[in-house]
């Protein structure tokens, strides 16, 4: 039953007041049977009305005053620590006892209800507190037990996922083998003649050469990533000639400095595919690295057509989309765009 009342499992809800429910009744049954043989009435055992002038009555002001305790045990203040909460029942203590005694007897005692007197209040101090204390073990336990359930099945899912990247990783290695022996028959077929079909043969083989490296590393230097970048690009320009310019602009010092691999490649890409693309006089790209304190701060601008709907560009690929979960699950870090002067998009991201 996941149907909810402000944000509570009515399943829960009803599991409370059975609980109560059942308690009131035994209540009930158990001070008529503790009468003597000739106070005892029948009509008083199965009488709805006798039972909820004093056992029904009590039993739903601890009710009440339960859902009230645990709406800031587990709602309000669920977000605490668990030693913190617990502490908070040394508020929940006083106030449940108040409700099931004095609050309790006040009702009576203004609807003309019977309640305990003397000594014999002592009862409605000491049941309520062994009420309250068995509840919110068996709460807590609960809570405990549906939060290791929610682990137990994270876990098989993060298994899971790893086995499918194990097997993706696999498949990987597999493919580009492939394709390598491919392009390798490939370029020996071409004539001496056609050198610069041959180069771009080659350079290709070597763009999916370290993608099966980028599948096996978790990181890998910035060098080796802006080789792999410039290959890329070096691509893209004989498909453009002189309508994409490109600029890198990155100290030597910073060459060394390791990051995670296929991390600019899909940046430059949009920037190339969706920004430079469609001018006819094409555009430039520009790839920016520059530490700053302890951090790398990465800038890939292009003098493109740009975006106007930023919050919409994670629609645009998939390469982007990727980029930007990777960079928040390693790094808690995101990318950021803003518009290019005088034209095109720019891309901020830090490590």
């Amino acid at each position: 039953m996941n149907k909810r009342i402000f944000g509570i499992k009515v399943f829960d809800i009803l599991a409370l007041l059975g609980l109560y429910l059942t308690l009131s009744i035994i209540y009930h049954v158990t001070l008529w049977f503790n009468r003597l043989p000739k106070n005892r009435d029948w009509a008083d055992l199965f009488g709805l009305n006798s039972w909820f002038d004093n056992e029904g009555l009590h039993y739903t002001v601890m009710f009440v005053a339960t859902c009230i305790v645990w709406f800031f045990i587990f709602k309000l203040f669920g977000h605490w620590k668990l030693w913190q909460r617990l502490l908070l029942h040394i508020l929940g203590i006083p106030f449940f006892l108040f409700c099931s005694w004095k609050v309790f007897y006040f009702i009576c005692e203004t609807y003309g209800y019977w309640h305990m007197g003397g000594t014999g209040q002592v009862w409605d101090i000491y049941i309520p507190l062994l009420i309250y204390l068995i509840q919110f073990s068996i709460m807590h336990a609960y809570e405990y037990y549906i939060k290791n359930q929610q682990k137990m099945r994270y876990q098989v899912e993060l298994k899971n996922t790893a086995l499918k990247s194990e097997l993706s990783a696999i498949k990987a290695q597999l493919n580009p083998h492939f394709l390598y022996n491919v392009f390798n028959t490939i370029n020996a077929s071409v004539p001496k003649e056609m050198e610069d079909t041959r180069e771009m043969i080659a350079e290709l083989s070597d763009l999916f050469r370290y993608q099966l490296k980028a599948s096996r590393e978790d990181l890998v230097t910035l060098e080796e990533e802006l080789d792999f970048v410039k290959k890329y690009l070096k691509l893209e320009q004989r498909r453009f000639e002189d309508r994409l310019e490109i600029n890198i602009n990155v100290p030597n010092t910073l060459l060394s400095r390791k990051i995670p691999p296929m991390l600019l490649q899909p940046l430059v890409e949009n920037s190339v595919k969706h920004g430079i693309s469609p001018l006819v006089q094409g555009g430039e790209v520009t790839i920016a690295i520059k530490e700053q304190g302890n951090k790398l701060i990465f800038e890939i601008n292009d003098t493109g057509v740009g975006v106007k709907d930023k919050e919409r560009i994670f629609d645009i690929g998939v390469g982007i989309s990727n980029t930007q979960k990777r960079l928040q699950k390693m790094y808690n870090s995101t990318l950021q765009f803003s518009d290019n002067l005088p034209s095109g998009l720019k891309v901020y991201f830090e490590l």
